[in-house]
């Protein structure tokens, strides 16, 4: 229990030292809003256009406003622990972190922690919004919007240790993979399409990205008002494998940096 409790106090440090860095910088927590409020306002009308062309159409804009929230929601989770690394690396602060009793992975649990409270900070209010502009209320969803929105999350986490792992391989100059490697599985997610949308030879390893069958679950809930469970098992192992190399993988580059002296530095 003691042990417990003293993981939970390092894992809380870390956390608070976040907090003290946004409220010193209101600047940050404007910038986790505005992104998302900005795309929110601009599908929202680009939907409203849609609402006025036919039926069929009418339902595709409820689709464009509930899959950018959705996308924004992975793009926000994986910035939140990138970002919140990369903080770490140009104070040069993550080699003194260490020398305190903080495990690495305690750390990770930091880093998810603060990509939760980043992600709804800039979420929730583009969702809000939502609601009186467009006269679309994505709460409505009820349980699949939190089985969705929960797999988007883990999606991000895990992207998120995978780029840190390689940032602190190859140095500072991999930074820009934080904003670029998210977007690189953009096409193959099926976003506001769906994947019998893609050339055969894709859809396979379109459906092996937990991310497409969020889509694709959300796509059966508002066109046929179904929750799928498959799209949701799917998902749901899919980020528990990944998630679990991801971590490893971070951990390991964690190791070498370590020995290698690099945690104080910027890379190799």
């Amino acid at each position: 229990m003691m042990r417990l409790r003293a993981s939970a106090a390092r894992v809380g440090a870390v956390c608070l030292r976040h907090l003290y860095v946004m409220r010193s910088s209101p600047v940050r927590v404007l910038e986790m809003i505005y992104w998302p409020t900005m795309q929110m306002v601009l599908w929202g009308f680009f939907s409203n256009f849609f609402r006025t062309q036919s039926s069929l159409l009418a339902q595709a804009a409820s689709i464009f406003i509930g899959a950018m929230l959705l996308w924004d929601s992975l793009f926000r989770s994986n910035l939140g622990v990138s970002v919140s690394f990369l903080e770490e690396m140009w104070s040069r602060n993550l080699g003194h972190l260490f020398v305190s009793p903080l495990r690495p992975a305690e750390y990770l649990m930091a880093l998810v922690l603060m990509s939760l409270l980043r992600t709804l900070t800039g979420i929730l209010p583009a969702c809000l919004l939502a609601i009186p502009f467009y006269e679309y209320n994505i709460f409505q969803m009820g349980f699949p919007l939190i089985a969705f929105f929960v797999n988007v999350l883990v999606t991000g986490w895990a992207l998120g240790f995978v780029i840190s792992a390689l940032i602190l391989r190859f140095g500072m100059g991999a930074e820009s993979l934080a904003w670029v490697v998210v977007f690189a599985f953009a096409p193959f997610s099926a976003i506001y399409y769906p994947v019998s949308s893609l050339p055969g030879w894709l859809q396979a390893f379109a459906l092996c990205l937990p991310q497409t069958h969020v889509f694709e679950g959300m796509r059966s809930v508002l066109f046929e008002g179904v929750f799928d469970y498959g799209h949701f098992q799917a998902a749901c192992a899919l980020n528990l494998v990944f998630l679990l190399v991801a971590g490893a993988g971070f951990l390991y580059s964690f190791r070498l940096a370590r020995q290698k002296g690099l945690l104080l530095g910027t890379g190799e």
